[in-house]
């Protein structure tokens, strides 16, 4: 399988950095191929604006997404951009590695997703009948994504009852806004808990894991998440009644 890693921590010899490195050569030991997007050491631009699509000239005013869309069409997007999407279009799996600060990925991260899933590619993409493509299908239909992150909290802290709320939900956003919506099947997170207070033992314990995570993940089963075109929603895009009854918050879309 070919895997883009998607790196967003500003220290290599970070925990996150020393993870990544076990990581990559877990891949080659299992015999996948990787790219590597080091957000951080590419100096990554994290502002769309009008540079992304050639400039102003010409134009009233700019609307992000019209602009996105053609620009991706026309083969006019900024070189960054056309390189991840190039990456993109090669992988099967794509891995966004980063530390959680205020309950999010870094800047700089949030940043490759607004620049590099343009509209045409990530979102916004039409069917044969008209319909968007969307929460299940879309642009990026066929692969698949895992968030690994690292938290300074336990694990209980993050729980079903934990202050910081469960960690699926504040993973929410990514898993099922941004992998799901554009069509990627999102994978179990793989979450690293007490990053600043990791030893040697814990180190190996965490390193360990995530190598096991890929050695299994081509068989592994993307979270089971409902998709838009399954008539499970009505035409406001509510749930319908029946299903997930008696509930309600982010876990009604997912199934079981």
């Amino acid at each position: 399988m070919n895997f883009l890693w998607v790196f967003a921590h500003p220290e290599q010899r970070s925990l996150n950095g020393s993870l990544m490195t076990d990581a990559l050569a877990a891949l080659d030991g299992l015999g996948h191929a990787h790219r590597v997007s080091d957000l951080y050491a590419m100096k990554w631009k994290a502002v769309v604006d009008a540079d992304d699509f050639g400039g102003t000239a010409g134009r009233e005013r700019l609307f992000v997404g019209a602009e996105q869309e053609r620009a991706y069409a026309e083969g006019e997007l900024s070189a960054d951009i056309r390189a991840e999407i190039e990456k993109i279009a090669w992988a099967d799996v794509l891995v966004f590695h980063f530390p959680l600060w205020w309950f999010g990925p870094p800047a700089i991260l949030k940043g490759w997703f607004d620049r590099v899933l343009v509209q045409g590619l990530g979102f916004g993409v039409k069917a044969a009948d008209g319909h968007t493509r969307r929460y299940g299908d879309g642009g990026l239909a066929g692969k698949r994504a895992l968030v690994v992150t690292s938290v300074g909290a336990r694990p209980s802290g993050f729980g079903p009852r934990g202050i910081h709320g469960h960690v699926d939900e504040v993973l929410f956003p990514l898993l099922h806004g941004t992998f799901w919506y554009t069509g990627m099947a999102p994978l179990e997170p793989f979450v690293a808990y007490g990053a600043d207070r990791h030893g040697a033992a814990d180190y190996a314990r965490t390193s360990a894991a995530l190598r096991e995570r890929l050695r299994t993940l081509p068989d592994a089963e993307p979270l089971d998440f409902r998709p838009e075109a399954g008539g499970e929603y009505d035409e406001g895009l509510v749930l319908r009644p029946g299903l997930a009854a008696g509930r309600d918050g982010l876990g009604v879309h997912l199934r079981g």
